[in-house]
Parts: C-alpha cells; sequence; structure tokens
C-alpha cells in the first residue's frame, strides 16, 4: 500500500532560523548512511544526494527544548478545551460519523476519544505542520545529543517509509519533530500502525480523515485499549499519605485499596473494585485517578497533562454532541 501525500516538491528557500549544512560530509552522518546501506540496501549515493540538499533548521532545536517551566494544568487545559475546539470536533464527528461508528467497532474506541485527539493534535486537520520532515529529523537526529537516539531511529523508518511507498523524502511537511498528517504520527508509528481504513489501496494520514481516524484506533487498540472502561476517575485527597503515591507516574502500578488507606477518596458514583490498579495524577489543583486506557493515552503524548486534556475533551465532545437538536 501506498501513502499518498497531497504536497508536492518543495525546495527550501533561504530565510531567517535556516541553514545549508551539508551533513553528507559529516563523519556521524556517513556512519548512519553506511548502516542504512548495509541493513537496508540502499544506494550510497543517492542518500548521500539526499542528505545533501538538508537544511538545518534553528527553530526546530529551540522547539524541541523543554520549556524553562511546566505549564500548569489550567493553562494547559484551557488551550484545549475552548469553544472552538469543541464545536469543531462536534462538526468533525458529524461528518465522520459512519466512520467513527465503524472505528470503534472494529478496535473498541469511543469515537470521542478518536475525535479528541485528533482535535488536540492538529485541530482535525487543520494545522499539520510547516517544516519539511526531512530537515527536522536530520537536525534532530545529528544536533540534538539528549534525543539524537530516537530521532535517528526515527529518521531511519522516515527513509524506509519513503522508500517504500514511493514517497519524494523531500516533500513531506509535518510538524518540528517529524510527526505527519492528521494525526501526527511520527514515522515509526506511520510504519506499525496507520491503516488503509477505507480500502482505497493506499495509507493516506495527510489527506484522508479515514484512514487517520482508523489509524488513531488501531494504535490506541494495539497500545491496550480496554473496550467500555474507565480513562481517568476524579480523586479527593487528604491528610499526606497520599504524596508517596504521586511521584509523577503515568503506569497504573498500585492497588486503589492501598491509595484509599492513604487517604484519597472517589464520588460515591465511581466506586471501583479494591484490586483495582490505578495512578495517582497530581495536576495541582486538582486530582486523577488514571487507570490503563490513561496510560495508553500517555502512548501517544508521554505527558499525564496530555492524557488528562484528552479525557476531558473527550467528555465535552460527547456531552455536547448528546445535547438535544444536534
Amino acid at each position: 500500500m501506498r501513502l499518498a501525500l497531497a504536497c508536492a516538491l518543495c525546495v527550501a528557500l533561504a530565510a531567517p532560523g535556516l541553514a545549508r549544512a551539508d551533513y553528507s560530509q559529516r563523519p556521524d552522518v556517513r556512519s548512519f548512511i553506511a548502516r542504512l546501506v548495509e541493513n537496508h540496501g540502499f544506494a550510497e549515493s543517492d542518500l548521500t544526494k539526499l542528505f545533501s540538499s538538508v537544511t538545518r533548521t534553528e527553530p526546530v532545536l529551540r522547539a524541541i527544548k523543554p520549556p524553562p517551566e511546566r505549564p500548569t494544568w489550567k493553562d494547559y487545559r484551557a488551550l484545549f478545551l475552548t469553544e472552538q475546539r469543541i464545536e469543531g470536533g462536534v462538526a468533525f464527528w458529524s461528518a465522520h460519523r459512519g466512520v467513527l461508528e465503524r472505528a470503534s467497532r472494529e478496535y473498541g474506541v469511543p469515537a470521542e476519544v478518536i475525535v479528541a485527539i485528533v482535535g488536540i493534535e492538529t485541530f482535525y486537520g487543520r494545522h499539520t505542520g510547516r517544516w519539511r520532515v526531512l530537515d527536522a529529523l536530520t537536525t534532530l537526529a545529528f544536533d540534538y545529543p539528549p534525543r539524537a537516539q530516537f530521532f535517528r531511529s526515527e529518521l531511519e523508518h522516515y527513509l524506509l517509509l519513503a522508500r517504500d511507498s514511493g514517497l519524494d523524502a523531500t516533500s513531506v511537511r509535518g510538524s518540528y519533530a517529524g510527526a505527519m498528517g492528521i494525526p501526527q504520527f511520527m514515522p515509526g508509528s506511520t510504519r506499525h500502525y496507520a491503516v488503509d481504513f477505507d480500502g482505497d489501496g493506499e495509507i493516506d494520514l495527510i489527506g484522508n480523515p479515514a484512514d487517520a481516524i482508523g489509524s488513531v484506533a488501531n494504535f490506541l487498540k494495539r497500545h491496550g485499549w480496554q473496550p467500555g472502561a474507565d480513562v481517568q476517575l476524579e480523586a479527593r485527597v487528604s491528610g499526606e499519605a497520599w504524596r508517596d503515591f504521586a511521584d509523577g507516574g503515568v503506569e497504573p502500578r498500585h492497588a486503589l485499596a492501598d491509595l484509599l488507606q492513604a487517604g484519597v477518596k472517589l464520588p460515591a458514583a465511581a466506586e471501583q473494585p479494591g484490586s483495582t490498579r490505578v495512578v495517582l495524577i497530581d495536576l495541582g489543583t486538582e486530582h486523577r485517578l488514571g487507570l490503563r486506557n490513561f496510560y495508553v493515552l500517555t502512548r501517544y503524548n508521554r505527558s499525564s497533562l496530555y492524557a488528562a486534556a484528552v479525557a476531558d475533551l473527550a467528555q465535552a465532545l460527547r456531552e455536547r454532541a448528546q445535547r438535544p437538536g444536534r
């Protein structure tokens, strides 16, 4: 199957923050090329020519650095729980209702969760990124040491994806981190989880909402989504013993009974078996108990703020879509 892409070949123009750098002559890049030639049968001359065309992108290096301060939950949530994003999500849901219902049946993921992810990632496909993926990934792979291994792996996936799908590797645009299309899949996720959900023989995450919807649902299912299960539970805390459980992790490793003994309380309507595995999420102004599906959402973006925002937006979308007259 081919990954259909609408954008034509784009040649990077000289602009502030962009600098032509002949990566093809760097020893670390030469070693990377040699490994791709040996392991995957690429032609050395083709890769040398490709990397000689890469533009080192300073804004990418600035954007990838962690912010000096972690955003507050209030500020983070306010970015995504807006009237425009909720209404846009309901409209997207209405426009693709049949596809979303089929994805929910086949993968067990609620429609509102799929829509919420697409809404947070790209505002329902409106903002898919402006950077050349080749430039972004190469810049990060060889000029950002803290995560060089990760981005070299993604660059390798990208080159394999381009070759196997018949893409022009210089043409694709995406985020500053190299994420692509409506669902903002990294190249590795595209190769492993993207699906041809409309059955047209092509995988198109940039121009085809059906493939994007199916791919998001497949990603979540493959990471362990539990159909029909909750994502998170409201929680209140008292005393100090609960603090030992709020360690910043996102994996539900603790038995609920242990947290209840430590001063965590649930609303009566949210009662769960004491053996239920949970993680205590301290959002600063409030607390949540994350269940297995909360953890699955963090596989998409490894942040408890992200998972909580997806869950909250999904709930808002469901409530809005169920209003009389919708």
